[in-house]
């Protein structure tokens, strides 16, 4: 049977598709206006805009940055921060979700107890700092990974995707002698890659876009991640225009600093954009069952 949309249900497909193209536009078009201007002459850029002239074009601003040996350092420390950090965090919220999901758990609801009273009362900088300190941690690649490696929401997460895995598939395995880790092992975990992949999508763009505890625990340069590296070139190491007397030096200077900025931007950016593509179908299936739960 066909049916034809009535006028009403047109109206609102055209509103809706409507109000999709805008957001569409709203995310499209500065990620378009950042990769052609890191091409552009920052002269060019700031008097006249984007321009389709081939001779105000120039690759300059990342052979700066493939020149600098800090951004690649950082960007392979970046690599490797949120990597590590995905594991763990992936890690922690399965093992932890998994037995929080089973219904005759001993001790289920005091656990999840303690977890939540974490959600909302945190020791603070300076406590966290102290323990982090004493712990051997400070300055070390491990300041970065394990500190922020339990995540309360990802465990809720897991559990309440772990709960919509049919309890059948458990007994049936029980009845067949499996024991617990087993199962989890031979058919909870091969059911789990929709939130296993969303939770590391989550913990490794939460990780690769931030630069906090990087300053605040590591004082070796070496260990700097990209984030905290672009931080540096681009704010702390500017120099008050008042204090340089010559406009060609100053000019030179706001002129290095845009052809850098655009450049770094997109290289920062593109780990992510090249994952996507690839956990898109396990990210949007995980995220709708979580949220059905």
């Amino acid at each position: 049977m066909n049916l034809k949309p009535s006028r009403l249900d047109r109206v609102v497909l055209t509103i809706n598709y409507t109000l999709l193209a805008l957001a569409v536009l709203v995310v499209l078009v500065p990620l378009i206006y950042v990769v052609v201007a890191s091409f552009m002459e920052p002269t060019t850029l700031l008097n006249k805009g984007i321009s389709f002239n081939l001779s105000d074009y120039s690759v300059e601003g990342y052979k700066l940055i493939l020149a600098n040996e800090a951004m690649l350092r950082g960007f392979v420390n970046g690599l490797f921060y949120s990597a590590a950090f995905a594991v763990v965090t992936v890690a922690v919220s399965i093992f932890a979700g998994y037995p929080l999901s089973i219904d005759n758990f001993v001790g289920k609801k005091f656990f999840m107890t303690i977890f939540i009273i974490t959600m909302f009362f945190g020791g603070g900088l300076i406590p966290t700092f102290l323990v982090i300190k004493e712990l051997g941690m400070l300055n070390t690649v491990w300041a970065i990974i394990v500190p922020g490696a339990v995540s309360v929401w990802n465990i809720i997460l897991a559990r309440t995707f772990f709960k919509g895995i049919p309890r059948e598939l458990n007994e049936a395995a029980k009845v067949d002698g499996a024991s617990e880790l087993l199962i989890f092992l031979r058919i909870v975990l091969p059911l789990s890659k929709p939130i296993i992949f969303v939770l590391a999508l989550y913990a490794f763009v939460g990780q690769w876009n931030s630069y906090f505890d990087a300053m605040i625990y590591l004082e070796n340069t070496k260990l700097y991640p990209l984030q905290l590296v672009l931080r540096s070139i681009l704010i702390q190491n500017q120099v008050d225009p008042g204090m340089i007397t010559d406009r060609l030096v100053m000019a030179e200077m706001k002129r290095l600093s845009e052809i850098i900025k655009y450049a770094s931007i997109v290289i920062s950016s593109l780990p992510l954009l090249v994952m996507y593509p690839f956990f898109q179908k396990y990210f949007e299936k995980g995220v709708m069952v979580g949220s059905l739960k």
